[in-house]
This record gives structure tokens, C-alpha cells and sequence, in this order.
């Protein structure tokens, strides 16, 4: 088995820089090449780093001395890519969403599978020490049974933001808006601690923003198979931009994750002379390397490499990634139709 693993970038644009560090900084990695369509893109990024890059990215996956490659391109466009590189022999990391449409998504994990290599799609908040830590509790059995499951990602993002690329608020290449782009994170999040979701009803709307096909602002109502339920809430409209909130409520417990911090943790079992003690109180205070931009990356591709090395999956492998889309476009079905939808998806309309 190698000792030293070869990665590929396809898609250079503002992410690219933060998985190219983390490459870097990870015994055992080693970034070689990167491709871009935008040749200037690819230019740029490839000479930051000292590596060989390429306007097209077939001839990336071409190479041989290749092990992994990072598709961090358009949503839309992934799945393509993946399948092409899997094809090639290639391990594929992909950032989310996995891809903007289920069938897509299926047909990449299939292939994927079919030709023997892994994939993985960040969720890297699952990595939070965190999410770890209350994960951990939950298994444990500290929280009881669950009760009640609230997200909501509250953000900012400007006009500019979404003119600066032709590719930014449409349905074919970003698969939704505050939602797919925006809160994905946080709804993995809510499903992997709380549980699978039953089915969901939504409302979406387009409020604060012009030339885009998809929502600013979403809510949604949750039935988890366990009987628990929850909110979803997502925008892209709160000025100047507000905070990421995951609360769960268990009968003998509940947690609160803010900016990927635990700030709020409470179980029975550790109450001391019937006062309620805040377990997450020294955790606040203490500074968690999971919470600096890029460190969990790392950490989710280090997890890539050692699946490789010992025969298993990724912890976040494709079926993984396909959870929170298929709630997102659960309640992008729900939003359009005014009905109440039901989980698994085995077919899903694309949005439009």
C-alpha cells in the first residue's frame, strides 16, 4: 500500500485554496496537479502551489501518478466528473452537495462502487469536536429519546455575490439557493445526531435578491421515523449576516452547537444536587482546533486516506452524502406542490 497519496484538484475557485493547504498539511499528501476550465483559475491556483495545472481536466485524470481528486466544482457538475474520474481509477472527494439532482447523485455512488475506488463528500462539520462530543452522548444513550431537532443558518450574502458568477442562483449548476448552498451543512448535522427524516413540509421564497432562480429564504417542519420533530430554517437575506444554530432536546438531555461550538449541554445523569450544570461551559472556553476554517477538512480527508489504507469506507461516504439532498430536495418538492413529502426519495422532480 502507498505511503504517499496524490491529489488532484478539478475546480479552482475559492474553496480550492483551503483543501490545497490542508493537502499540504497532511503527512502522507501531496497535491500535484490542478484543473480548471477557466484557464486563468487554473493558472493561478496551480502556480500558488508550485504544482502542474490544466484547462481541462481530463488531462488531469489522465495521469498516472494520481491517487485522489477533489471535484470542488459547480454542484451541478460534479457527479459528471466523478463518474468520469472513477472511471479513470481515481478516489473522488467531492464537496457538497454531493450533486444537485438524486438521480445524478445515485448514479455517481453506483459507479463509483462499480469501479472499486471510494468516495467521500465533505461534510466536515460531522469531524467537529463538537458534533463528536454530543454524537457520542446521544449513542451513549445520555439523551433518552429524542424530542426535538431546530437548525437554522441566518446568513448574509450580497447582490455581488450572486452576479460574480453566471453559474451563482440557478437550478441547473448551484441546485438551490439558501438552503443547498448555504445550510446543507447544518441539515446533515440535524439528521446525523437526531436521526433519519420521516418527511418534511416546506415554504420557500425569493424575498431580497434579484436575477436568481432560487430561494432566499426557507423553512421547513421535520417528522423524524423516530417520532421526534424539528424546524429547518435557511436564509441568505439576514443582514449582516447572523449565526449557524443546531439545538436538540432529548427526554433526559440537550445540546446547543453555534458556529460550530457547543455552547450549551445538559444531561441528567450529570445533574449534581438537583442544579443543572452545564457540561460545554469549559469546552466554550477552551480553544477547539476543529473550529479554525479548514482544520475539519483535513481532518475528513485524512479519514479518506485511512479508509483507502485499511479497506473501509469513509465516514462520510456517498450514501452519507446523499442524506441532507435528499431532505433539501424533499422540501424543494414540498415548497412547489403545497404537500407534505415523505422520505426516501427513489425518484425526485428536479426543481425548477
Amino acid at each position: 500500500m502507498t505511503t504517499e497519496f496524490r491529489f488532484g484538484i478539478i475546480g479552482c475557485g475559492v474553496i480550492s485554496r483551503t483543501h490545497a493547504e490542508e493537502i499540504n498539511n497532511i503527512k502522507g499528501a501531496k497535491l500535484v496537479a490542478v484543473a480548471d476550465v477557466v484557464e486563468d483559475c487554473a493558472k493561478s491556483v496551480g502556480q500558488a502551489y508550485g504544482v502542474d495545472w490544466y484547462s481541462d481536466y481530463l488531462d488531469l485524470l489522465k495521469r498516472e501518478d494520481i491517487d485522489i481528486v477533489n471535484i470542488l466544482t459547480p454542484s451541478g457538475l460534479r457527479a459528471n466528473i466523478a463518474i468520469e474520474a472513477a472511471r479513470h481509477g481515481k478516489h473522488v472527494i467531492a464537496e457538497k452537495p454531493i450533486d444537485v439532482t438524486y438521480e445524478k447523485a445515485t448514479a455517481m455512488i453506483e459507479t463509483c462502487r462499480e469501479a472499486g475506488v471510494k468516495l467521500a463528500v465533505i461534510s466536515q462539520h460531522r469531524f467537529d469536536a463538537s458534533t463528536v462530543k454530543v454524537k457520542r452522548a446521544i449513542e451513549d444513550g445520555q439523551f433518552g429519546h429524542m424530542v426535538l431537532g431546530e437548525c437554522s443558518v441566518n446568513w448574509y450574502r450580497t447582490q455581488g455575490y450572486y452576479d460574480s458568477g453566471a453559474w451563482r442562483g440557478t437550478w441547473a449548476m448551484d441546485g438551490g439557493g439558501a438552503l443547498m448552498n448555504q445550510s446543507i451543512h447544518t441539515i446533515d448535522l440535524l439528521q446525523y445526531l437526531v436521526g433519519p427524516v420521516e418527511s418534511v413540509f416546506a415554504h420557500t421564497a425569493t424575498l431580497a435578491h434579484e436575477r436568481i432562480e432560487v430561494e432566499d429564504v426557507a423553512v421547513a417542519t421535520v417528522k423524524f421515523k423516530s417520532g421526534a420533530l424539528g424546524t429547518i430554517v435557511g436564509t441568505t437575506s439576514a443582514y449582516p449576516g447572523l449565526s449557524s444554530r443546531l439545538e436538540i432536546f432529548g427526554t433526559a438531555g440537550s445540546a446547543v452547537i453555534e458556529h460550530d461550538r457547543l455552547t450549551h449541554l445538559f444531561l441528567k445523569s450529570a445533574e449534581q444536587e438537583g442544579r443543572s450544570t452545564n457540561l460545554a461551559a469549559n469546552d466554550f472556553d477552551t480553544p477547539d482546533p476543529t473550529t479554525v476554517f479548514g482544520y475539519a477538512h483535513r481532518l475528513q480527508i485524512e479519514d479518506m486516506m485511512n479508509a483507502i489504507r485499511e479497506g473501509r469506507e469513509p465516514l462520510v461516504n456517498g450514501e452519507e452524502g446523499l442524506k441532507p439532498l435528499e431532505i433539501i430536495l424533499a422540501i424543494y418538492e414540498s415548497a412547489r406542490t403545497g404537500k407534505e413529502v415523505k422520505l426516501p426519495l427513489k425518484t425526485v422532480k428536479a426543481a425548477q
